[in-house]
Parts: C-alpha cells; sequence; structure tokens
C-alpha cells in the first residue's frame, strides 16, 4: 500500500531540502573564505576546522531533507543520491584535509562548491 503525501507535506520537505541544499552551499563557500585565512593567518586554522564540522553537518542535513522529501514528502528520490554522494566527497574532503593532501583537498573543494551550487540552482526551478 502506497500513500500520498499531503500538498502540504510535500511542499514543506521541499522546501527543507531547498534550505538544505542553500545552508551545504554557504557552508562550502564559507570553507574557501577560511581556507584562505588558514594561509594568511593565526587564527584561520581553527575556523577551517571548525567550518570543516559545520559544512559536514550541513551534508548530514541535506541527505536527511532529502530522504524526508522522498519518503514521506513523496517526492523523487533523485535527491538521495546527490545528498549521498555529497555526504561521501565531505567525507573524503575532512580525510584529505586532515591527511594534509592540499594537492587533492583543494580542487575537491572547488568540485564541490560547483556541484553543491548546480544542486542548489536546480532545486529553485520547477520541475517538469
Amino acid at each position: 500500500m502506497t500513500t500520498v503525501a499531503s500538498p502540504t507535506t510535500a511542499s514543506r520537505a521541499s522546501s527543507f531540502l531547498r534550505l538544505a541544499i542553500a545552508l551545504q552551499t554557504f557552508t562550502i563557500f564559507l570553507q574557501a573564505t577560511s581556507a584562505g585565512l588558514l594561509l594568511s593567518t593565526s587564527y584561520g586554522e581553527t575556523l577551517h576546522s571548525a567550518g570543516a564540522r559545520v559544512m559536514y553537518a550541513a551534508s548530514m542535513l541535506y541527505l536527511l531533507a532529502a530522504v524526508l522529501a522522498w519518503k514521506p514528502g513523496g517526492g523523487p528520490l533523485r535527491p538521495v543520491g546527490h545528498a549521498t554522494g555529497f555526504l561521501l566527497l565531505a567525507s573524503a574532503q575532512v580525510v584529505l584535509g586532515i591527511a594534509h593532501v592540499p594537492a587533492v583537498h583543494l580542487p575537491l573543494g572547488v568540485l564541490m562548491f560547483g556541484l553543491s551550487l548546480v544542486a542548489a540552482l536546480r532545486s529553485m526551478t520547477p520541475q517538469r
């Protein structure tokens, strides 16, 4: 037996998903900013480390929002796959940062920001 989500539930789930994607995109952008501070100030490492935790939490929130938009919200499954991919990329990013592998860490951060920005823009356009 399948249940159909009410329009209100679907709308809330969709709004929560858009908010989670926007938050993730913003936190990734802040990580780029704190990376610059990491190279030029004594407190940059502290900010970048704290920002990594916030960015990782935002990626987990994105996955939660995607699952809620899909299952109880009646939305498509595709955002769950995207959010899972982002969480995997965020995990790799944290590991690479801790291991001090900037040759991969920095380009991966740029890729993550671009992909997150695309996801944010797509979430704002009406689906056909």
